[in-house]
């Protein structure tokens, strides 16, 4: 048996209010990436059945609303690098959610647009994604509700040439 296992507060997850654990909660990284699990879990929850994660949902919308795009435009327009973007695509691309096609004048690239399969399972997980979207914040009074989404779209939109992936927001 390690010390670990041995110790009643590791036991009993009284160290979660240890000085140094509940120091985490004052750091916006930590925060942040603990929302995103919970929306990750809370989507995955509305969505059940459907075996749509929120990134491909994301690049179904903006398809949706694009038409047909450049597979690195999607990406940017999603905040996603080429690897992840092109990863992504695959699995859509299997399922007949979208469909990929080389540009004829420039073989490199490749236009992305959804097909009927597609747009029939964005339509009918829109409200469920939305669902996922509003129980994420809905512990906050809802006139704070608009004031915690644009504090997150103006550190995004402040912070957004240090990501790894870019958004591209125009």
């Amino acid at each position: 048996m390690t010390n670990a296992s041995k110790d009643p507060e590791i036991a009993t997850g009284e160290a979660a209010e240890s000085p140094a654990l509940a120091a985490l909660r004052e750091r916006p990284g930590f925060l942040i990436r603990r929302l995103h699990q919970i929306h990750v879990a809370l989507f995955a929850e509305e969505c059940a059945g459907e075996n749509i994660t929120p990134v491909q949902f994301s690049i179904l919308s903006a398809l949706e609303e694009a038409g047909s795009c450049e597979q690195t435009g999607l990406g940017q327009a999603v905040g996603l690098d080429r690897t992840n973007t092109a990863d992504v695509l695959v699995r859509l691309q299997k399922r007949g959610l979208i469909r990929r096609r080389v540009v004829t004048k420039d073989r490199r690239r490749k236009l992305v647009s959804l097909t009927s399969v597609g747009q029939a399972t964005l339509e009918r997980i829109k409200a469920a994604a939305a669902r996922a979207h509003d129980r994420t914040v809905q512990s906050l009074p809802a006139e704070e509700r608009r004031r915690f989404v644009d504090s997150l779209v103006t550190l995004v939109e402040a912070n957004n040439d240090v990501g790894r992936a870019p958004l591209r927001l125009s």
